[in-house]
């Protein structure tokens, strides 16, 4: 079976990052979006409303799995046998740090491929950070995040 990991916060999901998930899910027979759990970093959702989250706007992708993790991706990946990530770019100012990344996993192992996936125009502006400085200023938020979960966003961020 071939497998891909496609890590990240999602804090929240946006609808570039569901671009990724939905043609990832075309490439490979299963995805895994693996939420990185950072201990120093406090989200705006919490971990377990973040999987809800996702696992809501993907249920209709049956080859998409949502889990979470703490410490190294790659062992996150050696523990599921899997041996690809997934890393969506918005414009080249991603793909230095993301390259960086890369070889770091490769270099903790050797087995470890990255595929990198240019997202759609559309959403090349587009990031978690974005969304949640809109919605912090009462902007809306229609189109940059999956419509199912617009509300929970906003209530978040002014609750």
């Amino acid at each position: 079976m071939n497998i891909a990991v496609y890590p990240g916060s999602f804090d929240p999901i946006t609808n570039g990052h569901l671009d990724i998930i939905k043609r990832a899910s075309r490439v490979f027979d299963k995805v895994i979006v693996g939420i990185l759990v950072n201990p120093d970093k406090k989200g705006l959702f919490s971990i377990e409303e973040r999987k809800e989250l996702i696992r809501r706007v993907t249920r209709d992708i049956p080859n998409v799995k949502v889990e979470s993790f703490t410490g190294l991706l790659v062992d996150f990946m050696k523990e599921r046998d899997i041996n690809v990530i997934i890393k969506g770019l918005r414009a080249v100012s991603d793909f230095e740090y993301e390259f960086q990344m890369a070889l770091m996993n490769k270099k903790l192992n050797s087995n470890i491929e990255t595929l990198f996936m240019m997202t759609d125009a559309k959403y090349s502006f587009l990031s978690s950070s974005s969304v949640k400085q809109v919605a912090m200023f009462g902007g809306c938020i229609n189109g940059l995040v999956p419509d199912e979960i617009v509300d929970e966003v906003m209530y978040k961020m002014h609750k």
